[in-house]
């Protein structure tokens, strides 16, 4: 493998259904500490970067990191796509991991997996992922997304929709031949899990689930999935928030 990894995790305390979510207490740390602190232990990451805006309201973001000795980058409240390429940039990444900060179940032995597929790759590709919009085997919250830095540049250049711009990534899977893409697919289909925190019922859930954990970060994903096939119930929380799709928009880029 090859080429300096850095993962870009986007984070503001804007949130259309659950304000301040990133910095919400998960077990007696902030959301955005257990995302940061579980995506550190993968092995194929070389620097990691919080990518905020550089609006106030996003202060507490900036403080925490730097509380933290977590690498920081503001930039564009509207424009995500401009603010990863540039935090991305700022590291001199070669290749590019996106996470985001509401996800506190993001699982180093799957970014793992996804990058060394993307290194693997033969051909060689420009984009993998574990999970698209039109395919979709892990649950929602341990999405990983992994490019070349060349290929998000190109994005940074060329992308002109509001989604494009807003969910960085659409621009390098959506158009057929445009860049050549993999993903990573699961055996069992479990996309029916819902593990990302976007309402109050999802942030009860992965409280329930740190908690069962006893506040540890590094138990893994399918410690997670075992523990929902013998405590079903606990999936149920919030089984009813409704999924957002690729084009939903939440910071008013274009608007």
């Amino acid at each position: 493998m090859s080429g300096k990894v850095v993962a870009v995790v986007q984070a503001r305390m804007a949130s259309t259904r659950l304000p301040g979510k990133v910095l919400a207490e998960i077990a007696g740390e902030p959301m955005l500490a257990r995302v940061v602190d579980r995506a550190r232990m993968a092995k194929t990451i070389s620097q990691m970067v919080v990518a905020t805006t550089d609006d106030d309201e996003d202060d507490p973001i900036a403080q925490l990191c730097e509380d933290r000795g977590y690498a920081v980058y503001r930039g564009s409240k509207m424009d995500v796509l401009d603010r990863v390429y540039w935090a991305a940039g700022a590291r001199h990444a070669e290749v590019v991991v996106r996470l985001t900060g509401d996800c506190p179940l993001i699982d180093a032995g799957l970014i793992d997996q996804v990058v060394t597929a993307y290194h693997l790759a033969e051909p060689p590709v420009d984009f993998a992922a574990n999970r698209l919009p039109y395919d979709k085997t892990y649950p929602v919250g341990t999405d990983t997304e992994v490019c070349s830095f060349a290929a998000l540049e190109r994005a940074w250049r060329e992308a002109d929709q509001p989604h494009e711009r807003e969910h960085v990534m659409p621009y390098l899977y959506e158009g057929a031949g445009r860049f050549r893409t993999l993903l990573v697919r699961n055996e069992q289909d479990l996309s029916h899990y819902r593990w990302t925190v976007d309402a109050p019922e999802d942030l009860e859930f992965v409280r329930q689930i740190y908690g069962h954990f006893g506040g540890r970060n590094d138990f893994t994903w399918t410690e997670v999935i075992e523990l929902l096939e013998q405590e079903p119930e606990l999936a149920a929380v919030n089984s009813q928030v409704e999924h957002k799709t690729q084009l939903d928009l939440d910071s008013g880029w274009g608007q």
